[in-house]
Formats: structure tokens, C-alpha cells, sequence
């Protein structure tokens, strides 16, 4: 049985769930997520709980079961607290500017890079940190992903956009002639 998919999730106040065919709607102080029904599972509200049973015993429901719950989850977490990703920006010369749903860097290229976010995550600048924000964890960190990957953390001078609890494993570099 799935250790995570038995679990039943709580259901805070302030928060409703929908439970349809083909999709769940949470909606919280927050906002409004649409988690999709996966196949072979069945969502019940039950009281201050949702629970999530499977059908039958196969390998790709059992694969389900979890899945569902922690969908279904996530969206609980998202539409009462959020979610947040912070990125460091480290290297000389480098800079940010903006806010909101768009960002310009300066990052050692010959034009600054702009960064657009979608729909739903906001994007804050202070100094040298991004922080990414919304509802949807999925949105989230792959805004912060796609920030990331405009300049990675290089090895041995540690420039480039990192996340903040991210360890860059520095090299030593060339050793000198002897």
C-alpha cells in the first residue's frame, strides 16, 4: 500500500474542495488550483479530510494513489500559504533590476537578458536575489529553473544564478608549473 496515497490530507479553514469527474477545484484565501483526476484512484471530502483510495491493486494504480494525494496536497499548501524559490545572482559586473512579472539581468552578456514570468508568479528583486512566488509549486520552480538556467554556477569563480541554499563544489582551478 502507498505510504504517502493512504495518508488523508486536512483540510484547513478557509479552504474548499470540489471534487468533479475529470477534475478536483481547491480554492483558498489565495486563489483557485484545478488538480486533474488521475485514473484508477477515487477522492472522497470526508468532514475536515480528503481521502484518496485506489481501485485495484496494479502497479500503475499504486503509482496513482500517491501521485493523487500529493497533487492534491500541493494545491492545499498553495492556495493557504504559497509557495517561494530564491535565487542568488553572484559575479562581478552583474546586475538586476525590476519586479513583478518581469526582470532584466545584466549577466556578462553583450545585451541584458529579460525574464518574463507567466501567468500567476510574481517575481521580487532585492540587491542580488530573485524570489519566485505563487500558488502553483509546479509554476514555481520551474520559473526559478528556467531563471537558473540563463547563467549556471560555474565551478571555479562560483558566477552565476544559484539557488540561495544551493552549494556550488568549488575547483581548485589550474595548478601552477613547478
Amino acid at each position: 500500500m502507498s505510504r504517502i496515497g493512504k495518508q488523508p490530507i486536512e483540510i484547513p479553514a478557509g479552504v474548499t474542495i470540489t471534487v468533479g469527474d475529470k477534475e478536483i477545484t481547491v480554492a483558498g484565501p489565495k486563489g483557485q488550483l484545478i488538480v486533474p483526476v488521475q485514473e484508477n484512484t477515487t477522492t472522497k471530502v470526508e468532514g475536515t479530510q480528503v481521502i484518496v483510495t485506489r481501485k485495484d491493486d496494479e502497479p500503475k494504480s499504486r503509482a496513482f494513489h500517491g501521485l493523487q494525494r500529493a497533487l492534491i496536497n500541493n494545491a492545499v499548501i498553495g492556495v493557504t500559504k504559497g509557495y517561494e524559490k530564491k535565487l542568488e545572482i553572484n559575479g562581478v559586473g552583474f546586475r538586476l533590476s525590476g519586479g513583478g512579472q518581469e526582470i532584466e539581468m545584466a549577466l556578462g552578456f553583450s545585451h541584458p537578458v529579460k525574464y518574463k514570468a507567466p501567468e500567476g508568479v510574481q517575481l521580487a528583486t532585492n540587491k542580488m536575489e530573485i524570489t519566485v512566488s505563487g500558488i502553483d509549486k509546479q509554476k514555481v520552480g520551474q520559473v526559478a529553473a528556467e531563471i537558473r538556467s540563463l547563467k549556471k554556477p560555474e565551478p571555479y569563480k562560483g558566477k552565476g544564478i544559484k539557488y540561495v541554499d544551493e552549494v556550488i563544489i568549488r575547483k581548485a582551478g589550474k595548478a601552477g608549473k613547478k
